[in-house]
């Protein structure tokens, strides 16, 4: 199959860079407005245009990765050289009717929340669709399977997913950010410290999905009584480490409410 990203920001490139070596995907055109910051993509084997019609020429998948504002235009634009292709909107907020009503129901139309670690083949990817459309989930599931871990939601959940999955990668990189300059602030250097944060994340993530647990359980495993680990957990909670997390993940979900009233 042939596909095209429309929008080569952040999380179209990293879409594209993690679809590279995918055994369905013959050829990959992504379009931007400004091809000199993707130029490098072209040594890739990525076709590059700044024109939505020549980056859709062709294609069976067209993936949208622009922004909920330019959503209208873009869908406009290339509604006449529409049929019978897969659409997957990676837009926030912009819901499966929403680009319906501007594009009909010719194509297959599928929203597909991911984050930008799709590009290391480690997303957590959030797939919905309407119901008349679950013959083709197989393929945009297998699309999104080799990029990470697929799941397919009601669509009423997407906005959540997208605090949790898109939003999530940025929220667990800070605490990496902060368990290091702590790292350093202790007596390790950066680098150290560094390589000692990101592994035991990896460590920890590992955990609960080889075993299968509650984050608690693991917890338990490493908090002996009066030991060092406990003190710094209540301390932690003490400075309002949970409430502030849940409260961040509850404003960023409410932001994409906003945006989808004002669109």
């Amino acid at each position: 199959m042939n596909l095209s990203i429309i929008g080569a920001g952040n999380i179209g490139v990293s879409i594209a860079k993690g679809l590279l070596d995918t055994k369905t995907i013959n050829k990959i055109t992504v379009s931007r407005r400004d091809i000199n910051r993707i130029s490098y993509l072209k040594d890739l084997g990525i076709k590059i245009t700044d024109n939505n019609l020549d980056c859709i020429k062709d294609s069976d998948i067209i993936i949208l990765a622009i922004k909920p504002q330019q959503c209208e235009n873009v869908l406009t634009e290339i509604k006449p050289f529409l049929k019978n292709q897969i659409i997957i909107s990676v837009v926030t907020g912009k819901e499966i009717l929403d680009i319906e009503n501007i594009i009909g129901n010719s194509c297959s139309i599928f929203r597909a929340i991911p984050n930008t670690a799709i590009s290391e083949k480690k997303s957590m990817t959030c797939i919905s669709c309407k119901k008349s459309e679950l013959s083709n989930l197989k393929k945009v599931e297998e699309l999104f399977a080799n990029l990470g871990e697929t799941l397919f939601v009601e669509e009423k959940l997407l906005d959540a997913c997208t605090v949790m999955a898109a939003c999530g990668i940025a929220f667990a990189l800070r605490y990496i950010r902060a368990a290091t300059q702590a790292g350093i602030q202790i007596g390790l250097d950066s680098e150290t410290a560094l390589k000692i944060v990101t592994q035991t994340v990896i460590g920890a993530s590992t955990l609960i999905q080889n075993n299968k647990s509650h984050p608690e359980q693991e917890i338990d495993k490493v908090t002996t009584p009066q030991g060092c680990t406990i003190v710094g957990l209540n301390q932690m909670e003490h400075e309002g480490l949970s409430s502030s997390l849940i409260k961040g993940i509850q404003c960023s979900f409410e932001a994409i409410e906003k945006i989808k009233s004002q669109s």
